[in-house]
């Protein structure tokens, strides 16, 4: 079931976050849709994977607050250059820390949890790959590795920074549905990307801007001619 999109999954008001003093967002106020999937974007250092990291709340807050409609922990899916390659874990291994959100670190995993982590292994078709260690698998591999681990944590909120940047068509098509699905179920996915044609499948977008919130709104009303010129240099 999908939840309406008139409800606010995140509300963020007059947010500000920084690495160092210098902040890197400035100010930022909206909302995003809860049951529905939103794209955040924008030019190489507008603050796209800070935001992001600000909602999954691994980064302290300069200012302002970000609420949650529900109180459970989200997901939160990095990039797969952020693993090491020397890690010595499998990939069966690496999603059944995402049952750590519920269980604990460490913790045996009940027989639901292991039903959990092969559902989410087969969904990704990693089950062929499962005994294999994560850091020899390729990168779009990878990517879905540490997208079944996001999906095992079962969480409302599911944050993705570049989910499908630099994997071959295929790996984007797997992983495309697999989000769709995901969204179809309720839950809210909120992702940075750099692709066009991405975000113009996602119901709500955000365009940054030298750490400023330049639009929100639908695909279509977002990315006009007008803004991708003001924001890329893009001509019309």
């Amino acid at each position: 079931m999908t939840i309406a999109s008139d409800q606010a999954e995140i509300t963020i008001h007059d947010l500000t976050v920084g690495y160092t003093r210098e902040p890197v967002l400035h100010g930022l106020s909206t909302a995003l849709p809860r049951g529905r999937t939103t794209a955040i974007l924008g030019p190489n250092g507008s603050g796209k994977s800070t935001l992001l990291s600000a909602i999954a709340g691994v980064l302290r807050l300069a200012a302002g607050s970000i609420d949650r409609a529900t109180g459970r922990p989200p997901a939160f899916v990095a990039q797969r250059s952020a693993v090491s390659d020397a890690l010595p874990i499998s990939v069966r291994d690496t999603v059944s820390m995402g049952r750590w959100a519920h269980r604990g670190p460490w913790r045996r995993l009940t027989s639901h949890d292991r039903a959990v982590v092969e559902e989410c292994l087969a969904c990704l078709e990693l089950l062929p790959l499962a005994t294999r260690r994560l850091g020899s698998l390729s990168g779009g591999q990878r990517q879905r590795a540490l997208l079944a681990q996001g999906l095992a944590q079962e969480s409302d909120l599911l944050l993705l920074d570049e989910p499908s940047s630099g994997l071959d068509a295929e790996a984007q098509r797997l992983i495309t549905d697999v989000l769709e699905s995901t969204k179809a179920r309720g839950t809210t996915v909120v992702q940075v990307t750099h692709d066009f044609t991405e975000a113009l499948r996602a119901d709500h977008c955000l365009v940054l801007n030298a750490g400023r919130l330049a639009a929100a709104g639908t695909p279509d009303d977002v990315l006009t001619p007008q803004m991708l010129q003001e924001v890329w240099g893009i001509p019309r």
